[in-house]
């Protein structure tokens, strides 16, 4: 049997662990999620929140924390949601905006018993909740603006 010492040892040396360290540092110090960002049609957008699911699957079956998980969810989301921002505004955001970062630290806090970091994410979880709806609603309608303005710049340059 395992003390909860032990276990925290054993996450934080995991193979799962050290790749999703070694992936965050990549996607926002080195600043490779805002550079994939910059593939057209959104494709580095999706590819780059790709990487969230790491995080998000950490949290849910790892650590098996649903204030966690709905904490890392919210940052994917918000992330997402920023990156979707028409001609080129959100491309810039992407390159300081942190979402791996974040959940990375959050992941960090849960493994190390970080009692500041557990209490304001259990603290948060109604609102992590609601932004998550709020944030799904805005994604969607950021996915109806930008076919809107595709068709709209389709009739003008073709007719």
């Amino acid at each position: 049997m395992t003390t909860k010492q032990q276990r925290k040892e054993q996450l934080a040396q995991s193979r799962l662990y050290l790749w999703m360290k070694e992936t965050t540092l990549y996607l926002d110090k080195y600043y490779l999620d805002g550079i994939m960002g910059l593939v057209p049609w959104g494709i580095g957008d999706v590819l780059s929140s790709l990487f969230s699911f790491v995080h998000l699957y950490f949290s849910m079956f790892r650590l098996r924390s649903l204030p966690l998980t709905l904490a890392v969810i919210y940052n994917s989301l918000r992330d997402i949601l920023l990156g979707m921002i028409p001609f080129f505004i959100g491309n810039a955001i992407d390159f300081f905006h942190k979402a791996n970062i974040r959940n990375m630290q959050l992941i960090d806090g849960f493994i190390n018993d970080d009692k500041e970091i557990i209490r304001a994410v259990n603290k948060k979880a109604v609102y992590s909740v609601i932004m998550i709806v709020v944030f799904c609603v805005l994604i969607w309608l950021m996915i109806l603006l930008l076919a809107y303005i595709v068709q709209w710049l389709g009739t003008i340059i073709f007719t």
